[in-house]
C-alpha cells in the first residue's frame, strides 16, 4: 500500500488534478456558452464542455503530468478519450441524480460530479492510457 501513495503516486495525481482544475475552467465555459448563449440543452451542453476540456486535458497531461513518449500517439488519445467518455457517463449521470432527484443547482452539482470522475480519470488514465503502472 505505501507504493499505491508513493511520493510519484501523489505528484502526478497533483499535477494530474492541476491540470483538470484549468480544464475546469474550459469546461465551464464551454458549457456556459452552449448552454447560457446558444441555448443548447444542458446536458448536451455539458458534454460538448467536457468533451473540449478531455481534449486539452489529454495534451497537458500527455507532456506534463505523465511525461509520455509514447509514439502511438492516436491510440493513447483514443484510450484518454474512451475513459474520458466513460468520466462523461458517471458526470452526467451524478448530474442528473442531483438535479433531477435532490433539485441541486445544475452548477453546484457538477462541481461534485467533476470530483468524482478526476479520481476515476486519474486511476484509469494511469494505469490504462499511460501505463505508468505507479
Amino acid at each position: 500500500m505505501d507504493s499505491f501513495f508513493s511520493k510519484a503516486f501523489l505528484l502526478k495525481f497533483l499535477k494530474f488534478g492541476l491540470v483538470g482544475f484549468s480544464g475546469v475552467f474550459v469546461d465551464f465555459g464551454i458549457t456556459y456558452l452552449a448552454k447560457e448563449k446558444l441555448h443548447i440543452p444542458k446536458y448536451i451542453a455539458n458534454a460538448i464542455g467536457f468533451t473540449t476540456a478531455a481534449s486539452t486535458n489529454y495534451y497537458l497531461n500527455r507532456i506534463w503530468t505523465f511525461e509520455s513518449t509514447n509514439p502511438e500517439i492516436a491510440m493513447e488519445y483514443t484510450e484518454f478519450l474512451a475513459i474520458s467518455l466513460i468520466g462523461l457517463g458517471i458526470n452526467t449521470l451524478i448530474l442528473w441524480l442531483l438535479v433531477s432527484r435532490f433539485k441541486m443547482n445544475f452548477y453546484l452539482a457538477k462541481v461534485f460530479a467533476i470530483a468524482v470522475v478526476t479520481v476515476w480519470n486519474f486511476l484509469a488514465n494511469a494505469y490504462i492510457t499511460f501505463n505508468t503502472g505507479i
